[in-house]
């Protein structure tokens, strides 16, 4: 194939917490690069997940969502989200169809933004088709986007669509990466999403917001058979003993539990066998620390 024909680039995926930007490139990369959660913050980091198809390689910018920020952690994670914008090709803005409230804070930022804008509609599954019209001639009048397309990932339609546009906003260019690789975070990275979300899935509202967590050891063993296994150690920091109670829960019932469905996606992951041990500690105020906030590279690096 030519490469002239081919096309690439990179790809800002932003948008209000909990609208479904992590679900939608997990959708479109086939692979869970970004822990998933119905809650708000489970993005923190920057993460990059690649598509590659016949005619282009896109790699994608999962962002934290913007929120309103009440920590120094929370201020990072809004300034992450809207710093990846100058060094992108395209920017997808993710919209909840069922979100009452527009995002006004957003839209003016997007508007002074000089790169193709394609607006995403997502969850169109819990609304009929004229709230659908309703919602796009909304988003039509506020900003010029190079297209709308409604979808939903959960009933993965749309996704298609979707891809289309994005190469139609594409460049020509080369493979940025090999056409196995479907995300740039390390071993380590994946396994502290792959905990930090089976976390926020299982713990009350209060508990996953103080959450972070640290992958201390991934080292791959042979047993005495020849079989290959991964030790690997984490730790999850919490901001309150209290809320340590909580994750390790009675009897280690709440961090097993845990542990044991993480233990489960990083084997499917890594394609061997994975002994995970957890540790749970405190770290008060954290998410107020910059030198803590730094050291687990909260923000996207240069």
């Amino acid at each position: 194939m030519s490469t002239e024909k081919f096309k690439s680039g990179f790809v800002t995926v932003i948008g209000r917490t909990n609208v479904g930007k992590s679900s939608i490139i997990n959708a479109l990369v086939r692979e869970k690069v970004s822990a998933i959660a119905n809650k708000p913050q489970t993005t923190r980091k920057i993460i990059r997940g690649i598509l590659n198809t016949e005619n282009s390689q896109i790699i994608f910018i999962d962002t934290p969502g913007i929120h309103k920020a009440h920590s120094k952690l929370g201020k990072i994670m809004n300034e992450s989200a809207i710093s990846t914008i100058p060094d992108v090709d395209v920017i997808i803005y993710v919209v909840d169809v069922t979100d009452k409230k527009v995002d006004n804070e957003t839209i003016e930022k997007l508007k002074k933004q000089k790169r193709p804008i394609i607006l995403v509609l997502n969850k169109v599954d819990l609304i009929n088709r004229e709230q659908v019209a309703e919602k796009i001639t909304l988003y039509s009048e506020l900003i010029d986007f190079v297209s709308i397309v409604p979808l939903s990932v959960v009933k993965n339609d749309n996704l298609d669509v979707l891809v289309k546009e994005i190469e139609n906003n594409l460049l020509p260019g080369p493979k940025y990466y090999d056409v196995d690789e479907y995300t740039t975070q390390t071993s380590r990275e994946l396994v502290e999403e792959t905990v930090r979300e089976k976390a926020l899935r299982l713990l009350k509202e209060e508990v996953p917001h103080g959450i972070l967590v640290e992958c201390e050891k991934m080292k791959m063993r042979k047993t005495v058979d020849n079989k290959k296994f991964f030790d690997i150690d984490v730790t999850v920091y919490c901001v309150r003993e209290s809320h340590k109670s909580i994750i390790i829960g009675k009897n280690g019932q709440m961090l097993k539990k845990i542990g044991t469905f993480a233990r489960y996606d990083l084997e499917e992951m890594l394609g061997i066998k994975v002994n995970l041990n957890i540790w749970v500690k405190v770290k008060e105020d954290w998410i107020n620390d910059l030198k803590i906030v730094n050291k687990f590279k909260l923000k996207e690096e240069n």
